[in-house]
């Protein structure tokens, strides 16, 4: 087993595309941490410099207790399945399943016993003499976990390997991936950007965008208690409600949360009062799960908005509903891009070695230390528009649409983040 230690760690590309910022992340020995994030976002990136792939621009990479920059792929004891399973077509499942362990000169005998167990267990036993081209999708990655899995490595990189399957087969081998990797015990680090398979299959997750670390905890922690506003939107089955609002304490009586034609008191007595106390006149962002909502009738006496119901969706096993309510929306705050332009090219702003090789990347090694990056005009949390409230009603819908509707508002379980993303009161980890 090995533990896996990033210690900011950046990647830039020739031309000065920075693809990874400083990322600092420890996966421990036989933990199962998941990479999520959109594409795009670097974990791929991340994963090719643990195995070898890639070259680490700045920072360190520990493997086993052994700093790794330098190592050589073959000298990692590291096992990569990619997204299309990368078999040798000429080789039939047992070849490829075999191929680790004949270029190590195993024992022929053992090959052939350790082959059989594990085509057994991965379900692809009655398939050995075939080539991959004869193989579905979700056999040719069967037999690529497999290759990996058998010469026994100290840890496993996976690469999406689910993503070119139908539903029924990832939900399968799922499944089978968790199962037979715990088993074994062997660190994995996975990298995916389907919400399900980070949730259902990790011991912590790492969410990542524009190359930046934006959240670490277990699935059960950046669901429940995200440290970003990003965390929050992207780990939501169904779009969550990211409302702007103003903090105003009237006679300092109560915290009110203003949003122009409803407002939320929170009580002093409440845990989060004083940290939001401190954005007082303020803008902030709410944000707000499509279950935290729900009808409720007149004579409920707690928070409320009011609105009329646009729309509803059926969705099979519950309802969705749209309602308007006049409050305004905020788009998702992401961090600054940070592939700024100078001289034509990507200046990162991270510096020690980064800085002497975007000098030997940029013409004539130009570089103006003082020079102010071009950031992109898109402000984070400046995309406003009016939003339509989107509450789970269950199996069976309460309301028609064009009817008027009154939604309570579990004040518990608000989100509350700055406008450009951060959590106001800090995660509980």
């Amino acid at each position: 087993m090995s533990t896996v230690v990033l210690d900011n760690v950046s990647k830039v590309y020739p031309g000065g595309y920075l693809a990874v910022d400083r990322m600092s992340l420890r996966a421990e020995n036989g933990e199962f941490l998941v990479l999520l994030g959109p594409s795009g976002c670097g974990k791929s990136t991340l994963l090719r410099m643990i195995a070898g792939l890639e070259e680490v621009t700045d920072g360190d990479l520990w493997l086993g207790g052994t700093l790794a920059n330098e190592l050589a792929p073959r000298d990692r004891d590291v096992a990569m399945v990619f997204q299309n399973g990368a078999l040798y077509p000429h080789r039939t499942v047992r070849g490829n399943i075999a191929f680790p362990l004949e270029i190590a000169k195993a024992d022929p005998a053992m090959v052939r016993e350790r082959v059989t167990e594990l085509s057994k267990a991965l379900h692809i036993d009655e398939t050995l003499e075939r080539r991959p081209g004869t193989l579905s999708g979700g056999q040719r990655q069967r037999v690529a976990m497999g290759r990996a899995i058998v010469r026994q490595p100290s840890l496993f990189l996976m690469d999406e390997p689910l993503s070119n399957l139908d539903a029924g087969m990832r939900t399968e081998l799922r499944m089978e991936i968790s199962s037979l990797v715990r088993s074994l015990g062997v660190t994995t680090i996975y990298v995916t950007h389907d919400q399900v398979e980070a949730l259902t299959l990790a011991d912590r997750i790492a969410i990542m965008n524009r190359g930046v670390l934006q959240d670490v905890g277990t699935p059960g922690q950046v669901y429940n208690d995200p440290a970003t506003a990003f965390t929050a939107a992207f780990l939501s089955s169904q779009q969550i409600n990211l409302l702007a609002a103003t903090v105003r304490t009237p006679q300092n009586q109560f915290i009110l949360l203003d949003f122009g034609p409803h407002q939320i008191m929170i009580p002093w007595t409440d845990p989060r009062a004083y940290v939001i106390s401190q954005h007082v006149g303020r803008q902030i962002i709410v944000g707000l799960r499509p279950d935290c909502l729900a009808p409720v009738p007149e004579s409920f006496e707690g928070p409320t908005f009011l609105g009329r119901v646009r729309a509803l969706e059926y969705h099979g096993h519950e309802w969705l509903a749209y309602v308007e309510s006049g409050l305004t929306s905020v788009a998702v705050p992401e961090p600054p891009d940070p592939r700024h332009k100078a001289n034509g090219l990507g200046v990162p702003l991270v510096g020690g070695r980064i800085r002497s090789v975007l000098r030997r990347l940029m013409p004539g090694g130009v570089f103006d230390e003082d020079a102010e990056p071009q950031q992109e005009q898109e402000q984070a949390g400046g995309n406003h528009r009016r939003a339509d409230l989107i509450i789970r009603l269950g199996s069976r819908p309460v309301w028609r649409a064009g009817e008027p509707a009154r939604v309570g508002v579990d004040v518990t379980r608000l989100m509350l983040f700055t406008m450009d993303g951060a959590r106001i009161d800090p995660p509980q980890r």
